[in-house]
């Protein structure tokens, strides 16, 4: 049988990177893969960066938020924190959307590497033209 719980789920993506995220009403406690989100994202920009979403909503210390994510880099997996945490707000409350939505953090940043090419050292390199 399903259990009924307050949490709501929501998906954030971002590069290689994808955040499954779980938000509650709360104290403002942020957990990333069992760790507090000032210990797993060690760099200051990436934590306010992932705070943007809890300012632009008035959500600071209001909401607990849990998190798994897997894949990418340090940077994309902030991303697609940020990214989980706003499509959860809206969740929980829809009014939350036209100020995301106008601060960027609905939107899935479709920006991700591009492949290397046959034939060429890198994605956009090419090996050293000779002309004789």
């Amino acid at each position: 049988m399903v259990k009924k719980t307050d949490e709501i789920w929501a998906t954030g993506r971002r590069k290689c990177a994808v955040a499954r995220v779980r938000i509650k009403a709360g104290t403002g406690k942020v957990v990333v893969n069992d760790k507090e989100m000032n210990e797993y994202f060690n760099s200051e920009a990436l934590c306010g960066y992932v705070a943007q979403v809890l300012k632009a909503s008035d959500s600071e210390g209001k909401v607990d938020i849990v998190a798994s994510i897997v894949g990418g880099g340090m940077a994309g997996q902030a991303g697609a924190l940020r990214h989980g945490v706003a499509r959860a707000l809206v969740k929980m409350d829809e009014t939350l959307r036209p100020a995301l939505k106008a601060a960027g953090m609905m939107t899935r940043d479709a920006r991700v590497k591009e492949r290397k090419k046959p034939g060429q050292p890198g994605a956009r390199r090419r090996f050293q033209f000779s002309k004789r």
